[in-house]
């Protein structure tokens, strides 16, 4: 019999044979799972020579719920994942008509897993569209619970949207709605206790992994209120609870200056970080000045290069990271940011390196322990019962849940099985069609290749 894995001032307890909920999924979610679950028991099988086990548990959502239960979510569902704090899930269906507008929406907010964790990393072999596809190595942290994804706002036209508009015109003055009279509304909530704990988990798992650097990427230039305050937030929460293991860039520029030249000057040092320096009026030069002198309070700590070896947090604006990650992916490591942006550019990302068909993703609450890994791609259903897509979301977010367990060997068995299946050029059809001399695999056949891999 399987037991239950706890968490105990903060560290998960995960005994030898933890039950661990999984739902298939819908369209391709069984021939993926069939082949996934044969990859994971394998490994552990191989790691621990019978020690350790796994007790799968299936629950259900999704259309195979609701044909089974007339019910998309079971109440059933969200418990086993309560209580059991570590699930698994294939992809699902999204309900048509009325009610959840996002199965996958429904359990982040539940189960309040607040990080949409997207690490994104080159496999070698894999066919991109790109020229330098090893230089992606990045890990997003993406906020899962606030911004528009809340599913505040109003149809055009309605009652409830007259009343939200009157309310911005005669109440707020604000009269710059340029079509009224047709315009739907939406609400973009981001918090302070939102940004700060999505935040802190990602410089936490920089400091953690030996990272280089946390980038928070925002569109704060236009949005000052939400995604600039996340932006600020960011920086406020690295200095109050990181300062001796960070730098923020502006201040490695201050202290690089002065290593440049000892005798600088502050107004020249404020002249060198912000290039608008002479555009800028008295009081906001005054600023920079003073950012400045806060930055030398840091010599004693990070002077004399010593910020050169601290973890590096800069700030990106949204638009220009989706450009740099074609043009420079190298110097982005760890990136935070909001739910929509987070959204934009992990698919992306994912695209740089062969696609979402490999894609990992994890929803986590670091603070609870309670995680749901998923694979990222649609259900497919054109493929339903093919044998022929891609596992590889779901198997590359196995082993992130394994490494997650704390059972690292299993986490590296799957990704040796799986580089070494790539690079033999044994592939299914998404990559087959795209890769000279290549032999075709089926998803079953792919499973048992990685597991011969290992």
């Amino acid at each position: 019999m399987g037991e239950k894995i706890k968490i105990s001032s903060n560290k998960l307890q995960v005994p030898d044979n933890p039950i661990i909920p999984f739902i298939i999924g819908d369209g391709t979610g069984p021939d993926i799972w069939a082949a996934s679950v044969r990859v994971f028991d394998a490994a552990v099988e191989k790691a621990y020579n019978g020690k350790r086990k796994i007790e799968w548990k299936e629950v259900y959502a999704g259309e195979n719920s609701f044909n089974r239960f007339n019910d998309w979510l079971p109440q059933e569902t969200i418990d086993a994942f309560k209580e059991y704090m570590i699930g698994i899930k294939g992809p699902l269906t999204t309900p048509v008509g009325g009610g959840i507008r996002s199965l996958n929406v429904a359990l982040r907010q539940i189960l309040d897993l607040y990080v949409c964790l997207r690490p994104v990393k080159y496999i070698t072999g894999v066919p991109s569209p790109v020229k330098k596809p090893e230089d992606v190595d990045i890990v997003i942290f993406r906020e899962n619970t606030e911004d528009i994804y809340v599913g505040i706002e109003w149809k055009a036209g309605s009652d409830e949207v007259k009343k939200v508009i009157d309310f911005i015109r005669n109440d707020m003055g604000i009269d710059n709605i340029r079509f009224p009279e047709t315009s739907g509304i939406g609400i973009k909530p981001v918090s302070k206790e939102g940004s700060y704990r999505l935040i802190r988990a990602a410089i936490e798992y920089a400091l953690a992994e030996g990272r280089r650097s946390v980038t928070l990427v925002h569109k704060g230039n236009i949005m000052k209120f939400t995604e600039g305050a996340f932006k600020n937030w960011g920086y406020e929460l690295a200095k109050e609870e990181f300062r001796e293991q960070l730098v923020t860039e502006r201040e490695s520029w201050i202290l690089g200056n002065v290593e440049h030249d000892p005798d600088i000057s502050i107004e020249k040092n404020a002249m060198l970080i912000e290039p608008g320096y002479h555009m800028m009026t008295d009081e906001q030069q005054a600023g920079v000045r003073k950012e400045v002198e806060k930055g030398l309070e840091l010599l004693p700590t990070h002077g004399n290069g010593q910020w050169k070896n601290k973890l590096l947090i800069r700030d990106a604006i949204a638009d220009i990271t989706l450009q740099q990650v074609l043009t420079r992916a190298s110097e982005f490591d760890v990136v935070a940011t909001m739910n929509l942006n987070g959204d934009y550019l992990s698919d992306a990302l994912a695209a740089q390196v062969g696609g979402i068909g490999i894609a990992p993703g994890a929803n986590i609450n670091y603070e609870t322990g309670h995680a749901i890994f998923e694979a990222t791609h649609g259900t497919a259903p054109k493929y339903a019962g093919l044998d022929k897509v891609n596992p590889g979301s779901v198997i590359i977010s196995g082993s992130m849940m394994f490494k997650y367990m704390g059972w690292d060997e299993v986490h590296e068995l799957i990704w040796a099985g799986l580089e070494k299946t790539i690079k033999q050029k044994r592939v299914t059809y998404d990559y087959h069609r795209m890769m000279k001399d290549a032999t075709l695999l089926k998803c079953s056949e792919f499973g048992s290749a990685i597991i011969e891999n290992m």
